[in-house]
């Protein structure tokens, strides 16, 4: 397909950036545009984070009767070109009215849903844009508290009620706005560019497919994130409410462990809005989306990945229980979600043996398949080896110098640095410009809202 050329000409005008924004940046940006537009914008304060922090929401003004799109940065906090991407679309529309009038909807636009975790992942957002500075600075919160999966939740026996104050700042902007499209601004690590929708739309499909490549990147054809998404299109996935994940993983015979909620587009789709999540990866390879024959079988790629991710759990695990005595502050972030991605990183083990031994993994896997396998067995160590180093550091920088502590750090950093090794020979990384990212990302924004008023 090709794209329309205001569409074109909106890509290709997006500036470089020299690093990802951190929280006081985002939030400066949103104070200049309503300070400098003040006709058309309101800035509000719709809620306040955990640690304290504004959560604010630049409105966009549009005519009675026109669609309202909410659109939301860093629902997880190791995600930062949503920030940009939310900045730079709240530029566009508030200096061109003629951008304005094509999309025509009422804008309600927030730069980073997540100040607290952000601010946790500052020490990576000015590079360098390595694997190892990535990794040993990275902070991706416990299931319990994401922005994202901390959504009411009830269903069978999967029931969570304990919304964040960030979370329940995104649902009363829902439930007073009821907006047609909901833009809730992800990102990737690895691999090629893929989107979720909450329904499918064959006319948008289109033109996500075609955004990627007009920036030079390319689209991701290997392996959903979890085995019980639905693929709508090439590299399109349905995201729907968690009850799917619970009926996968019950279905198996296994326990729900998942201590989190729903998710924005399960809230959202009960006024029927049109959710769209764009993932951008950091780094990418040729392999992305190449579905040629890789020459090995489905199954041993899958049960390959179980066993990193069951030896991953185990240590994450082991050093865990070895300190539970001995710490200082066991309720930090950091342990916090060091517990969480070890029972996760179990579960996904259980998952992928299962999968490994059904019928429908004896068959030979595609280049992109075994790629995305391999990739996904690298970045989960990287980062929750990576956060569970953070954890015990933090002892160590509290003066914890307990036995123990000094023990499980000294075994879990020799680890982590054959990791890091074992990643590098993976294959050929190209880190990508943080320019074609926010144009990929905003292009989306741009194609979605034209959709919702052709629709």
């Amino acid at each position: 397909m090709a794209l329309p050329e205001w569409l074109v000409k909106e890509i290709d005008e997006v500036g470089d950036y020299p690093a990802f924004a951190g929280v006081d940046e985002l939030e400066r940006g949103l104070r200049t545009l309503a300070a400098g537009y003040p006709e058309i914008t309101t800035l509000q304060r719709v809620g306040t984070s955990r640690h304290g922090e504004p959560l604010l929401c630049l409105t966009i003004d549009g005519e009675p009767g026109d669609p309202t799109a909410l659109v939301f940065g860093l629902p997880h906090p190791n995600e930062p070109i949503g920030g940009l991407t939310a900045l730079h679309l709240a530029a566009r529309l508030c200096a061109d009215p003629g951008l304005r009038a094509r999309l025509r909807h009422r804008w309600r636009i927030i730069a980073c849903i997540d100040p607290d975790g952000l601010r946790l992942n500052e020490g990576w957002l000015a590079g360098p844009f390595t694997r190892e500075h990535y990794a040993r600075h990275f902070y991706r919160p416990a299931g319990p508290d994401q922005v994202e999966w901390t959504f009411p939740l009830d269903y069978k026996d999967a029931y969570f009620d304990a919304a964040l104050p960030e979370t329940q700042a995104l649902m009363r902007l829902i439930d007073s706005d009821r907006p047609d499209l909901v833009c809730s601004l992800h990102n990737s690590e690895l691999g090629g560019v893929y989107y979720y929708l909450n329904r499918a739309e064959p006319p948008l499909h289109r033109a996500l497919q075609a955004l990627p490549a007009h920036v030079g990147l390319p689209l991701d054809r290997g392996e959903p994130e979890a085995p019980y998404i639905t693929r709508l299109d090439d590299a399109i996935f349905q995201g729907t409410s968690i009850s799917r994940a619970y009926d996968y993983v019950t279905g198996l015979g296994e326990p729900w462990t998942s201590s989190a909620g729903d998710n924005t587009a399960s809230y959202a789709g009960r006024y029927g809005a049109l959710t769209l999540v764009t993932e951008l990866p950091y780094w990418t390879s040729d392999t992305a989306d190449d579905d040629g024959p890789a020459g090995t079988g489905y199954a041993s790629a899958l049960a390959a990945h179980a066993r990193a991710l069951a030896d991953l759990s185990s240590l994450m695990a082991d050093t865990i229980e070895a300190v539970s005595g001995a710490l200082m502050v066991p309720d930090s972030p950091f342990w916090r979600a060091s517990r969480s991605f070890a029972t996760m990183m179990a579960s996904a083990a259980r998952s992928a043996r299962s999968r490994s031994t059904s019928p429908e993994a004896d068959r030979p896997a595609t280049v992109a398949e075994v790629s995305s396998l391999a990739e996904a067995t690298h970045s989960f160590r990287l980062r929750y080896g990576g956060i569970l180093l953070r954890a015990l550091d933090g002892e160590l920088a509290v003066g914890n110098t307990r036995p123990a502590v000094r023990a499980a750090r000294e075994r879990v950093a020799a680890r982590h640095a054959e990791w890091v090794a074992g990643d590098a020979l993976l294959g050929e990384y190209r880190t990508i410009p943080i320019r074609q990212l926010v144009a990929t990302q905003y292009g989306a924004l741009l194609a979605a809202a034209e959709h919702v008023v052709g629709r």
